[in-house]
């Protein structure tokens, strides 16, 4: 028995050694790939400081968009249990599962000129694609899902006898939801919305064929480094080096949050 048991834990070993190099070498390759010097000759580009202040700025609007409108409906997927709230969550789980180039499909044949939605809006001079306003969108339907499933995951944790606790010493169901439910829901809530803005920051495929790579206008940061692929790949590298930095400021960002959240919460109660 000891020697199966050996054999199988240097299996496990070896397999798990094998997907974290694949997982880890490509990023290590990356960011040791440039000199400081390259480094900082391609931040100074134009197109840079431009694709990272786009990135950041839609990337944001989208992700308050996210939590106002993403949050109650999280609260009824978590607490209903109605026909209507599972088809909605299964709604809302379509886009993770659905390649970004459908969405983006997607959104020009709901938004587009030509598109369902498009003889209205073109009566109210509203137009849609290849502008700042179909970025965010794009970046909306691409990372509300990992918002919401996490919030919901969060809320499912709430005990609804505190709220009832709540209701009766005279809080409405509004207040018992943002005073009681929310700080409850709280480690898990920020972990969706670091989940969805890291999603919309990397947004590439549906931003594409929806908002098109237009420089100062739709150009965020994946779209610039797929652009400057094609006639510097230096470039491109140092492009993607920001925005893998970003990313892990934004990992490690949400590794030590997420435990004084929880402990500020423990406190708290």
């Amino acid at each position: 028995m000891i020697p199966g048991r050996t054999l199988l834990s240097t299996l496990g070993g070896l397999l798990t050694a094998s997907l974290l190099a694949i997982l880890t070498l490509p990023l290590l390759a990356l960011f040791f790939s440039s000199s400081i010097s390259e480094i900082q000759a391609g931040m100074s580009s134009p197109l840079f400081l431009s694709a990272l202040l786009l990135s950041l700025k839609t990337s944001f609007i989208s992700l308050v968009l996210v939590v106002l409108t993403g949050t109650p409906l999280a609260w009824w997927l978590a607490t209903s249990r109605s026909i209507g709230a599972r088809i909605a969550g299964v709604c809302v789980e379509l886009p993770i599962v659905m390649p970004p180039a459908v969405i983006g499909v997607a959104l020009l044949s709901a938004f587009g000129r030509q598109g369902v939605l498009g003889p209205v809006l073109n009566q109210l001079g509203i137009s849609l694609p290849f502008t700042s306003h179909a970025v965010i969108l794009a970046q909306i339907v691409v990372s509300a899902p990992f918002y919401i499933q996490a919030t919901v995951n969060a809320f499912s944790k709430v005990d609804q006898d505190t709220l009832i606790v709540a209701r009766t010493l005279g809080a409405t169901p509004g207040v018992a939801f943002l005073k009681v439910a929310v700080p409850i829901a709280g480690p898990g809530i920020v972990v969706g919305a670091s989940l969805a803005w890291a999603r919309s920051l990397g947004e590439f495929g549906a931003t594409l064929l929806f908002a098109g790579n237009l420089p100062g206008e739709t150009q965020t940061m994946p779209l610039a480094i797929f652009y400057a692929l094609e006639s510097d790949v230096k470039l491109a590298v140092v492009y993607s080096i920001a925005l893998a930095a970003i990313a892990s400021i934004l990992l490690i960002g949400l590794r030590y949050m997420t435990p004084m959240l929880q402990q500020w919460q423990k406190e708290k109660e």
